[in-house]
């Protein structure tokens, strides 16, 4: 196994885990906090990076029309948006919006999930 794919699979898991504890942890407090927010932001850089790194490993060209590939596409958009716009709401947003926010965040979390175990089971498959 080379460097580069351990080191994808590592940025990738801790791009989970940090989205996973944001996620959640909004979601069970049933309010948006910045520590929240912060960690939307990591789970984004980490899942940029494990992306970039695989992408690096990658034989072919770049091929949206993939399907693993267009997912992910739709994914890292949607975590970028849902980055951003929880940043406004953290700042700006009314406390209502604060409120209800979890639901986003649970919906992009769960889009997320198809390329990263889509990912998981190309790799076992080899």
């Amino acid at each position: 196994m080379s460097d580069l794919l351990i080191l994808s699979v590592v940025l990738i898991t801790l791009a989970l885990i940090f989205y996973s504890i944001g996620v959640w942890a909004e979601r069970m407090a049933r309010y948006l906090k910045l520590w929240h927010v912060a960690s939307f932001w990591t789970g984004l850089v980490f899942d940029f990076s494990g992306t970039y790194a695989m992408y690096q490993l990658s034989e072919g060209s770049f091929d949206l029309l993939e399907l693993h590939t267009l997912t992910g596409q739709i994914a890292i958009w949607l975590m970028l948006a849902h980055a951003i716009w929880a940043t406004w709401v953290a700042r700006k947003g009314s406390v209502e919006a604060r409120k209800k926010f979890h639901r986003y965040s649970l919906v992009v979390w769960l889009i997320w999930l198809v390329p990263y175990f889509g990912g998981m089971f190309m790799g076992m498959k080899g």
